[in-house]
């Protein structure tokens, strides 16, 4: 069961879905609106070791892959790893911009550093702590971790733009207007 008045929701995409575009459209329309939108996006991708994110708040793209080493093997094959101290840094910056007030946090994609305590989960429980509403990128995969890491406590989103913005709609009036839904959500009754 999930609450439709929830702050946290969870873009839920598939492989033939582009969640990055989608926030990152929608950042910058909500920007434009005058909203402060802090976070990141990912772009790029691994498979040409171009992993990177595009800091919401200020536009920075951070690299988030490792650099390429030099191939040890004789198929020449190398991988692409997320760096994990990149993440972090990228997560600090976050914390910081969080820290001078937002109206809203993007967290590009839930994944295992987030399942296992790590990566940017640290973000979005300082942004619930301080009633900052939050969306996040989880693949059909990892929904059920992300359920657990969630305490079952997240909006789930169709991968589209139409459901983030009405879900937005519905979180953003209520933050401005201050007004309490006229029931306890299990959101609210949680926190």
């Amino acid at each position: 069961m999930f609450d439709a008045q929830c702050d946290l929701a969870a873009l839920v995409y598939d492989d033939n879905d582009d969640p990055d575009a989608i926030l990152r459209d929608f950042a910058s329309d909500l920007k434009a609106h005058g909203a402060r939108v802090v976070g990141m996006v990912q772009t790029g991708q691994c498979a040409d070791s171009s992993l990177s994110a595009v800091l919401v708040h200020s536009g920075e793209t951070l690299l988030l892959a490792q650099p390429p080493a030099p191939s040890t093997t004789s198929s020449g094959a190398t991988g692409c790893k997320l760096d994990l101290s990149r993440l972090q840094d990228a997560g600090v910056r976050i914390a910081d911009a969080l820290a001078e007030g937002a109206d809203l946090v993007i967290v590009n994609r839930f994944g295992k550093r987030e399942r296992n305590g790590k990566g940017l989960g640290f973000v979005i429980e300082r942004a619930l702590d301080t009633d900052i509403p939050v969306v996040i990128a989880v693949s059909r995969q990892s929904f059920a971790d992300w359920i657990k890491f969630a305490g079952g406590m997240s909006v789930k989103l169709a991968c589209d733009r139409h459901a983030l913005d009405a879900w937005w709609r519905n979180v953003s009036l209520r933050t401005t207007a201050r007004i309490a839904p006229d029931h306890t959500t299990v959101c609210e009754a949680f926190k």
